[in-house]
C-alpha cells in the first residue's frame, strides 16, 4: 500500500546529479586501476640486452654496421662512436633503491659520470633517487615507462611509453632528455625492422637510440669476476659500456664496477656519460609547461597507487567482514532453529529455554489492512485473513483508493471485517485509522498485496506470552517466483532478510517488522505515538521506536506470509529504493539509541552498528570490488581471482542452503544464485550508493507504489 506524495521540484535533478556523481566515482577507480595494471602488471623489467628476433630487411647499414648513437632525424641516418680509449658507462632499469645508491657511491669514489637509462615505473617509486642522479652531474636516458618492447608494440603504445617516460623525468628532475635506449636491446647488428621502424617514429620526436658496444652480462648474473672479465679489454676503440642498476640482485655489478673503474683509470681510459663521449647536450631545461604536465602525470601515478592499495586493504576488510558475517548469522540462526524447535514440541514456552513456561496464546486479534488502489490482490488478502483459525478482527483501511478496492472488499460480505474510507493521507495514517478502531490488544499489521495461511496469525501471536515482548515480525515469502526475478527476490527473502531477522531476534536487536506481516500490543503502539510519518520506512521506524521504548522484538519463523515482489527491475529499483531510503532516514533518526542503555542500547549499538556496516559500509564499497575483480583478471592472475570468486559463491551457496533448509524450501531455486551475483546484487549495491547520496545531499525523496499484478491466492496451511 503507498500513499501519493508528490516529491520536490528539484528531486529529480539531483537524482540526476547523484547519476552522475556515482559514474563519476567509478570511472576515477576504473583510471586508477588502469593505470596502475599497466604500470605495474602489464610489463616488466625483467633479463634485458636479449637480442630480439625478426628480419632486418629496411635497416640501413649506417644502423647495423655504424656507432652506437643514432641519429634517425630527418632524411639522413647517422651513427657515431665515443672517440679512442673513452667509455660511455650506461646503467639500465633503474632506480632501484637498494642498489642505485650503491653504483652512485662507487662512482663518486671514482669521480666519474655515467648514463642511467631510467624506467619511469622505477623513477615514480624513488623520485629521490633520479634528483641525486642528476645533482651528481650524471646523465638521465629514457628506457620507457614500464620496460615494454618498443618493437613489437603498436604505434600509440610506443608514443606512451616513451613520452610517458620523458614526463616523469621531467616532473622530478624539471629537465627533458633527448637519449633513449629501447628495452631488450643489444648492439647495431641486433636492430630488426620492427625496432627500426620505432626508431624513426621517435626520431622525429628528437630522440637519439643509444645501443651498446661492450656488454657487461651482468643481466645474466654470472658473478662478479666474469663480469669484470667481460669488462678487462675494451681495446682502443670509443665503447658503450652496458650495465644494470635495477631489475634484481646487481650486488655482483656493484664489485664488478669497483673494480673496474680502477682498471681501467690505471690503463688511462677515459670513462664519462654518453653525451660527453659523443659531444652533445643530451638534456635541456624543460618549459614550465612540461614542467607542470610532468608533475601532474607522477601525481596521477601515485595516487593511482595509493588508490589501489587503500583498495586491496579494503578488501582484505571486506573479505574478513563477509565470512564473519556468514559465520555468525549461520550460527545465530542455528541457535534460532533449536530453541524454535524446542518450544514447538512442547507446545509452549518461552523463547528462551532457561526461563519460566509461558501459556498459549489465545486473545483475539485486530488484524488492520492499508490499503491504496489494491484492487488487483485486496478480495485474496481479506479472504485468507478472514480464513484464520484464530479469532480475529479484519479491519480494511481504504486510503483514498481510486480503483474501487473498498467496494471490493464489501462485497465480499464476510463477517468481522470493516472497511473504513478516509481521504488519502498516505500509509502510516491508514495504520494510525485502524488502530483506533481495533477491539482487541493484539494487532496485526498486513500489507493490501499479502495473503496468510489459515495457521499464521496463531502462530505469530505466541510470543506474546512473553510480556517483554512488544512486537513480532513474522516470515515474509515471495509467491511470484517464477522467472529469474522473481528467484532472485526469493533467495533474497530467504536468505539475506530471514536469516538476519533469527540474529536480530537473539541478539535482541530486531530493527525492522515488515510491513508484510507484523503483529504488536496495542498499548505498546499507542505509547510510543502510533505509526509515524517521519520515514518512508514506517515499519522501521515502528519497529525502532518500540524498542528503544523498552519493549522486545522477536522473529516468528513458522508465522509465514506471502507477497507479491515487484515482477520488472524499474518496479524492483523504486521499491528498493524507497526501502534504503528510509532505513537510512530511520537509522539517522534513531542514532542516540547508540549511546543508550537497556534495549535502546542493543538496538543502536546491535542493530544499527551491523545495518551501518552490512547494510550500508559493504554495499557502498561493493561496485569497487567488482571493479577491482576486473582488474584482477586483466592484470593479475586471472586463474586465483576466478577461484576467489568461487570460493565466495561456494560460501554464499553453503548459506544459502542452510537457510533454505530452515524455511523448508526446495533446493531448485538456487540454480539462479550465481548468476545474482552478477546483475542483482550490483543492482542492490547501487540502490545503497543512490539512497546514501540523496540522503546525505538532503534532498526528499517522493512515496514510490509498487505495481499489483493479481497473482495472489488463498493457499493452505503448509
Amino acid at each position: 500500500m503507498s500513499g501519493r506524495r508528490p516529491g520536490p521540484p528539484r528531486e529529480q535533478a539531483g537524482v540526476r546529479a547523484h547519476w552522475f556523481i556515482l559514474v563519476a566515482v567509478l570511472c576515477s577507480i576504473a583510471a586508477a586501476l588502469i593505470v596502475q595494471g599497466y604500470m605495474h602488471h602489464l610489463a616488466g623489467i625483467s633479463d634485458d640486452s636479449a637480442p630480439a628476433a625478426g628480419t632486418s630487411t629496411t635497416v640501413p647499414k649506417t644502423v647495423t654496421e655504424g656507432g652506437p648513437v643514432v641519429d634517425s632525424r630527418g632524411d639522413s641516418v647517422h651513427s657515431v662512436h665515443p672517440p679512442e680509449r673513452t667509455l660511455a658507462l650506461t646503467f639500465d632499469d633503474g632506480p632501484d633503491p637498494v642498489w642505485t645508491p650503491r653504483i652512485l657511491d662507487v662512482l663518486r669514489k671514482h669521480h666519474v659520470h655515467a648514463t642511467f637509462f631510467v624506467v619511469g615505473s622505477a623513477a615514480i617509486d624513488n623520485p629521490d633517487l633520479v634528483r641525486r642522479i642528476v645533482a651528481e652531474g650524471h646523465e638521465i636516458g629514457v628506457h620507457t615507462l614500464t620496460h615494454a618492447d618498443l618493437g613489437n608494440a603498436p604505434q600509440w603504445r610506443r608514443q606512451l611509453e616513451v613520452q610517458g617516460a620523458q614526463k616523469v623525468i621531467t616532473g622530478i628532475t624539471g629537465q627533458s632528455a633527448s637519449l633513449l635506449r629501447p628495452p631488450y636491446s643489444s648492439g647495431n647488428a641486433a636492430v630488426n625492422d620492427a625496432t627500426w621502424s620505432a626508431m624513426q617514429d621517435l626520431a622525429d620526436e628528437g630522440y637519439l637510440s643509444v645501443f651498446s658496444t661492450l656488454d657487461s652480462k651482468d643481466w645474466q648474473r654470472p658473478g662478479a669476476a666474469a663480469i669484470e672479465q667481460k669488462l678487462a679489454a675494451p681495446g682502443r676503440q670509443g665503447q658503450v659500456v652496458l650495465m644494470h642498476d635495477g631489475g634484481g640482485d646487481r650486488a655482483d655489478t656493484v664489485a664488478a664496477l669497483d673494480s673496474s673503474l680502477s682498471r681501467w683509470a690505471a690503463e688511462g681510459y677515459k670513462v664519462t656519460t654518453v653525451g660527453a663521449a659523443v659531444g652533445i647536450d643530451s638534456m635541456r631545461q624543460a618549459s614550465v609547461a612540461e614542467q607542470i604536465s610532468g608533475t601532474a602525470l607522477g601525481w596521477g601515478i601515485r595516487l593511482s597507487d595509493f588508490v589501489v592499495t587503500a583498495i586491496s586493504w579494503a578488501l582484505v576488510v571486506a573479505g574478513v567482514v563477509t565470512l564473519a558475517r556468514a559465520v555468525l548469522v549461520i550460527g545465530f540462526a542455528a541457535r534460532h532453529s533449536r530453541i524454535a524447535r524446542r518450544l514447538s514440541a512442547r507446545g509452549r514456552g518461552r523463547r528462551r529455554v532457561d526461563v519460566a513456561v509461558r501459556p498459549e496464546v489465545t486473545d483475539p486479534v485486530t488484524v488492520i489492512v492499508p490499503a491504496y488502489n489494491e484492487a488487483a490482490g485486496i478480495e485474496a488478502a481479506v479472504r485468507s485473513i478472514a480464513a484464520s483459525t484464530h479469532q480475529v478482527e479484519i479491519i480494511v483501511v481504504d486510503d483514498g483508493s481510486t480503483d474501487g478496492t473498498a467496494d471490493l472488499v464489501e462485497a465480499l460480505a464476510l463477517p468481522r471485517v470493516t472497511v473504513i474510507r478516509k481521504e488519502n493521507g498516505g500509509k502510516p495514517s491508514a495504520l494510525n485509522a485502524g488502530l483506533q478502531a481495533a477491539s482487541h490488544q493484539l494487532v496485526v499489521m498486513v500489507d493490501g498485496d499479502t495473503v496468510f495461511e489459515p495457521g499464521t496469525v496463531r502462530a505469530l501471536i505466541q510470543p506474546f506470552g512473553d510480556p517483554a515482548v512488544g512486537a513480532v515480525s513474522g516470515n515474509t515469502k515471495v509467491v511470484n517466483r517464477g522467472g529469474i526475478l522473481g528467484a532472485w527476490q526469493h533467495i533474497e527473502y530467504v536468505v539475506g532478510f530471514n536469516l538476519d531477522r533469527r540474529l536480530f531476534d537473539l541478539a535482541e536487536c530486531m530493527p525492522t517488522v515488515p510491513g508484510a506481516i507484523g503483529a504488536f500490543r496495542r498499548d505498546a503502539l499507542l505509547g510510543v505515538g502510533g505509526v509515524s510519518e517521519d520515514t518512508l520506512a514506517e515499519d522501521t521506524d515502528l519497529t525502532m521506536s518500540l524498542c528503544r521504548d523498552g519493549w522486545r522484538v522477536v522473529y516468528q519463523d513458522d508465522a509465514r506470509a506471502w507477497t507479491e515482489a515487484p515482477a520488472s527491475l524499474g518496479a524492483l529499483w523504486r521499491q528498493r529504493y524507497r526501502w534504503c531510503y528510509g532505513t537510512l532516514q530511520a537509522m539517522w533518526k534513531h542514532r542516540r539509541a547508540v549511546v543508550q542503555g537497556g534495549a535502546a542500547g542493543k538496538l543502536g549499538r546491535r542493530g544499527l552498528g551491523y545495518l551501518l556496516v552490512l547494510q550500508v559500509l559493504l554495499p557502498l564499497f561493493a561496485p569497487v570490488v567488482d571493479v577491482f575483480a576486473l582488474y584482477g583478471l586483466f592484470f593479475l592472475d586471472p586463474l586465483r581471482i576466478a577461484a576467489l570468486w568461487l570460493g565466495f559463491l561456494l560460501v554464499q551457496f553453503l548459506m544459502a542452503a542452510y537457510a533454505f533448509r530452515l524455511d523448508k524450501e526446495p533446493l531448485r531455486t538456487l540454480w539462479a544464485l550465481p548468476l545474482q551475483q552478477f546483475v542483482y546484487r550490483q543492482l542492490m549495491y547501487v540502490v545503497v550508493i543512490h539512497s546514501l547520496v540523496t540522503a546525505v545531499a538532503g534532498l526528499h525523496l517522493r512515496w514510490h507504489r509498487m505495481e499489483r499484478y493479481g497473482s495472489l491466492s488463498v493457499p493452505s496451511e503448509r
